[in-house]
């Protein structure tokens, strides 16, 4: 099978060959001039002569991933990307202007190929990287898996998105919108955090809220982006079929989705969504640009934390494109008093083990408010390490940050919780979601403070003991699995059937 048909070997052309030999993936180069085929092919290049114009020449191939079509000759360009755009839909067509380019030209070709290469020292370094490199791969197969899709998408965020879920879902919907594939950014549970409620208001973005009981009949494909897993961190069934999936942590087990891409070496999800778009050619909308970009600030805390080069090189890509005056105004929203009111109460009650701090903020109203009182916390002199939780209704929400070199939060928060909940996260940074069954039943204020008393004492040694035994299993102080205590949640129940 070809992966890459050359149309066309002329200057630019064998520049482009002299490179492709040494990589993977089938190469077959057409072209007229009889010296060059023999040349090619006694360099252990497949060759074949023929007029590259000639539409009969590709009616035995199979469609190839990419035909770049690369002779001198613009007419002869230009003739041959007209009939092969029939040919083979599918393929990327990347086509070089050739040396008479006029701009009705380049106009025409603009409208059929997916990229169009002018003339030029780094020509040829253009158009490899273009149709040979691991990202443009990786690019071509999403727009290939997007295509598939007959009827609407659901591109799902894990439940109360981040920036960084809330950007490249919309990433991802502009995408599949270039493919001709109508596509909604979805999402369970709330946007609560000020910063991301004045994000998704200032730039106007149109968000799905999916509630439980919703049907999903009416979309015929789902994408998972910044999560790898349907049921787990969102209110998908389990057992959904997933067409794609874009994440950049950890998986915790198999991942079903027919196209994936886990990219643990970026720092965001947002990241990853960047290159598909500059890839695409898709061109970035200044809106989608702004949010990827605070999507990277927001998981590398600017840069600081578990960045890469990519996460350098996609900020670079975005920033011609970014409406800073917006940008500014969604890292400064007006925080509500309740904000300050949880994180002062997590530093009254706070509990420290050595460079090791664990705070209650009692009962919450805003749960965005934890990460921001752990991070608070984390300033303290000699802490390296913090987990703050509320209580809301049934749930208990926990937020973890770290900067010891030694301690892997997302690991130890699953080592610590995952048995009655959800936990995950990154070794800085990480969270979970625990369901208390009693508590929410009771309606005798001190028999339920007594509760809770109880519960934040578990939950803050089961932490401490899990620090301790990393990189073991934790075993608390009291019996987590007590019915009287924990109630197992849906997924669990699952689980254990």
């Amino acid at each position: 099978m070809v992966s890459r048909l050359v149309l066309g070997c002329g200057t630019v052309g064998l520049r482009i060959v002299e490179q492709l030999t040494d990589r993977d993936g089938e190469l077959l180069v057409i072209d007229d001039d009889e010296d060059v085929v023999t040349t090619l092919r006694e360099e252990g290049v497949r060759a074949r002569a023929g007029d590259p114009t000639d539409p009969s020449l590709l009616e035995s191939l199979e469609e190839p991933a990419v035909v770049c079509i690369a002779g001198d000759r613009t007419d002869h360009n230009r003739a041959a990307l007209e009939f092969v755009s029939e040919r083979f839909e599918d393929a990327v067509l990347v086509v070089y202007g050739g040396g008479n380019v006029t701009e009705a030209d380049r106009r025409v070709m603009a409208s059929i190929a997916d990229h169009v290469v002018d003339p030029g020292d780094e020509v040829a370094a253009e158009l490899l990287e273009r149709t040979v490199s691991e990202s443009s791969e990786r690019a071509l197969a999403l727009r290939r898996q997007l295509a598939t899709i007959d009827g609407r998408l659901a591109v799902v965020m894990h439940d109360n998105p981040d920036p960084d879920a809330i950007a490249s879902a919309v990433a991802l919907c502009d995408l599949a919108a270039d493919v001709g594939v109508d596509a909604d950014p979805c999402y369970y549970g709330e946007i609560s955090h000020q910063e991301n409620r004045a994000m998704v208001n200032l730039l106007e973005f149109d968000l799905r809220n999916l509630e439980p009981e919703d049907s999903l009949e009416g979309y015929a494909g789902f994408a998972l982006v910044d999560h790898s897993r349907p049921g787990v961190n969102d209110g998908l069934p389990e057992d959904l079929s997933v067409d794609v999936v874009v994440d950049h942590h950890p998986p915790r087990g198999p991942v079903p989705a027919t196209f994936c891409d886990l990219r643990e070496d970026a720092g965001a999800t947002s990241t990853v969504l960047t290159e598909y778009l500059d890839r695409a050619g898709v061109g970035f909308d200044w809106r989608t640009a702004t949010a990827l970009l605070y999507g990277i600030r927001i998981d590398t805390n600017d840069f600081t934390r578990e960045v890469s080069s990519s996460d350098f090189r996609a900020a670079a890509t975005l920033s011609p494109h970014v409406d800073e005056g917006v940008l500014q105004q969604v890292e400064s929203p007006t925080v509500e008093g309740e904000t300050f009111d949880t994180i002062a109460r997590a530093i009254k009650n706070r509990t420290r083990e050595g460079s090791v701090v664990v705070a209650s903020a009692g009962r919450i109203a805003d749960r965005d408010a934890l990460p921001q009182a752990a991070d608070q916390l984390l300033t303290m002199d000699d802490v390296d390490t913090t987990l703050v939780f509320g209580f809301v209704d049934e749930m208990v929400y926990v937020s973890a940050r770290s900067r010891a070199s030694d301690v892997d939060l997302g690991e130890t928060l699953r080592d610590a919780y995952d048995q009655i909940g959800s936990a995950g996260g990154h070794a800085d940074m990480a969270g979970a979601q625990l369901e208390i069954g009693i508590l929410g039943e009771v309606n005798d204020a001190g028999q339920a403070d007594s509760i809770k008393s109880v519960v934040e004492e578990v939950i803050t040694d089961r932490f401490f003991e899990a620090i301790r035994t990393r990189p073991g299993v934790a075993v608390g102080a009291y019996d987590l699995t007590s019915e009287w205590l924990f109630v197992p949640t849906e997924r669990e129940e699952r689980k254990s059937a």
